[in-house]
């Protein structure tokens, strides 16, 4: 018989400098109402030169850590969602590891965009639930920041960097609390080039010859990541429901991927889900890929505008294509 999961702790790690729709206005042709009403972001954070993800990420790890109420020694599972890791290798993962001094801990990265939070969520559920890990730290954590072409206006608004941790652990008591009750996930690689970095992997390597080409930056084509967004996050979100017997009012608090307003009030308008239960900190941090619902994870959970009993949809959807949903009963 397969054993239960919870979610023991939360955290988040958002850098100090924010970046304002005034202070881009000064170096790109851009302004405050153009951003606002077509994303909803006022501002995003920056991480200092000196901060790399895994900084961010042990900063989140702790924090969710203290929540949880255990020590770094009892991770025994650490996996990293980024698309801008410290490096290529070793992987994210270990460099926290390293950092928060997690010694019996199995360390790996995941690589799914924005859906990758709910990615290692579900790929650390079944570690738990198989009996093979206790405890396992899932981070979404992200520099952003150093993958924009900063004089491309229509991608370096939606941007900013933060990490966001969950503490996942076996629930031995079956206490019926903070539950994740299914989750969905899914791709289709025929979308690769509506959302993707073109350069600095093996296909493309940045030389001499090309490094004026800015290919290690972020490249989007917005209609169709608007387009592929709203129908996949929506369907993810609707099978999730339907695998765990539940319909959208039931929901007391969806807690959507941050990336862009318009596409969470499609989103919710489609589903006929209110603001209200709504989850929105888009205006704060912009799009920090898969630390976004990891980071309105904690906000929520720390703000108390989700309470105990309630039932929490997570959905998410980014490049590869990539989509996921959870619930959770809280």
């Amino acid at each position: 018989m397969s054993i239960g999961v919870k979610i023991s702790g939360t955290g988040s790690y958002l850098p100090d400098k924010i970046l304002t729709n005034e202070d881009l206005e000064k170096f790109v042709d851009t302004s405050d109402e153009w951003i606002t009403t077509r994303t909803g972001i006022k501002e995003r954070r920056i991480a200092s030169d000196t901060q790399s993800t895994s900084d961010l990420a042990s900063a989140a790890a702790i924090d969710a850590m203290s929540d949880a109420g255990i020590k770094s020694e009892d991770v025994d599972l650490i996996i990293v969602a980024t698309i801008s890791p410290d490096a290529f290798f070793p992987s994210t993962a270990c460099y926290v590891q390293k950092n928060i001094g997690a010694i019996n801990a199995l360390c790996f990265d995941v690589s799914a965009a924005c859906s990758g939070f709910l990615y290692a969520m579900q790929i650390a559920e079944n570690f738990i639930s198989s009996g093979q890990r206790k405890h396992a730290l899932i981070i979404g954590a992200e520099k952003l920041s150093s993958m924009v072409d900063w004089e491309d206006r229509n991608t370096c608004v939606l941007f900013g960097d933060g990490a966001g941790a969950a503490i996942l652990s076996a629930d031995e008591e079956n206490g019926n609390r903070r539950q994740i009750l299914s989750s969905v996930l899914g791709s289709d690689g025929r979308q690769t080039d509506i959302l993707h970095v073109p350069g600095g992997g093996s296909a493309c390597p940045i030389t001499p010859e090309n490094a004026d080409q800015k290919l290690n930056a972020i490249r989007m084509q917005g209609r169709e990541v608007y387009k592929y967004a709203v129908n996949a996050m929506r369907k993810a979100a609707e099978n999730v429901l339907d695998k765990s017997g539940m319909n959208v009012e039931d929901v007391n608090k969806l807690i959507p991927h941050q990336a862009n307003l318009r596409i969470i009030e499609a989103i919710t308008d489609r589903m006929g889900i209110s603001s209200e239960n709504t989850f929105v900190n888009l205006d704060k941090y912009g799009n920090t890929s898969a630390a976004a619902v990891a980071i309105a994870l904690d906000e929520a959970n720390k703000s108390q505008a989700i309470k105990d009993g309630d039932i929490v949809l997570l959905v998410a959807f980014g490049a590869g294509l990539t989509w996921a949903s959870c619930l959770i009963k809280w």
